[in-house]
């Protein structure tokens, strides 16, 4: 009896030990990613104003014009990993600006790879409308797959910096794509960016923006191993969404 009571004494230390490093590991991981992850610029605000009303919703924020009528198609939008969603609120607005619903994906640890079908949510709160998806680098990736796991639901996917992979692969389907470059970027893999190229549908229009980077695709700075621009964040930022209003137009 004595014996027993001894081995459930340990064996209680030791589920307690057990437990302690395992909390003190995942608060490192957390510690650890928060210390890595971009924040927005103070000029990427997640702000109404008298143009465009801006709102938390589950899974992520709708921005949507006030003085004008629902544009078709709605944009749904990944960020790019460890990116805080507010640093696209820039491109946002000025989708909005234009007539667009445009959703940012508010993404678990900012990371697309735990929240791929969140894109569900907006597809259900709107049903019968149109949509495109897509996203900036790991986020790019992410709706690709979306979209390939949804091709009834979806009419077209963008991709900023980043490609479709084999589990996202297009080809074959009748969606349209837009990939945009930036001719500076230093963090894009660009030999899996061409290999991928086979992945996409035949319906694909390629946009280089001369002189940007991998960071100005969003507004939150330097990103670590990305090359210095030769636009500013602004610039990009118009030739973005031109890119995409032309694109949309054509769907």
């Amino acid at each position: 009896m004595a014996q027993t009571t001894v081995r459930k004494s340990r064996w209680k230390k030791v589920t307690i030990w057990i437990s302690v490093i395992i909390i003190a590991l995942v608060a490192g991981v957390f510690a650890y990613l928060a210390s890595v992850t971009y924040s927005p610029s103070e000029q990427a605000e997640m702000k109404s104003d008298n143009q465009v009303s801006v709102s938390e919703v589950k899974n992520g924020y709708q921005f949507e014009s006030k003085g004008q009528d629902i544009t078709q198609p709605n944009v749904v939008f990944y960020p790019g990993g460890l990116v805080e969603p507010a640093s696209y609120a820039p491109m946002a607005r000025a989708l909005a600006e234009q007539g667009h619903r445009v959703y940012i994906t508010k993404m678990p640890l900012n990371l697309a790879m735990f929240g791929g079908n969140r894109a569900n949510s907006f597809l259900a709160e709107h049903a019968g409308e149109s949509f495109v998806i897509g996203g900036h680098s790991l986020g790019g990736v992410f709706a690709s797959r979306y979209a390939a796991a949804h091709t009834n639901q979806i009419k077209g996917v963008f991709y900023l910096a980043s490609y479709a992979d084999d589990g996202g692969r297009l080809d074959g389907t009748n969606l349209s794509a837009l990939q945009i470059t930036g001719s500076n970027d230093g963090v894009l893999n660009w030999e899996s960016w061409e290999k991928a190229k086979s992945n996409l549908p035949n319906d694909t229009t390629f946009v280089s923006i001369d002189g940007g980077n991998h960071g100005q695709f969003g507004s939150y700075g330097m990103q670590k191993g990305d090359h210095e621009p030769k636009i500013t964040e602004q610039e990009q930022l118009q030739r973005v969404v031109h890119a995409l209003n032309e694109w949309m137009k054509s769907l």
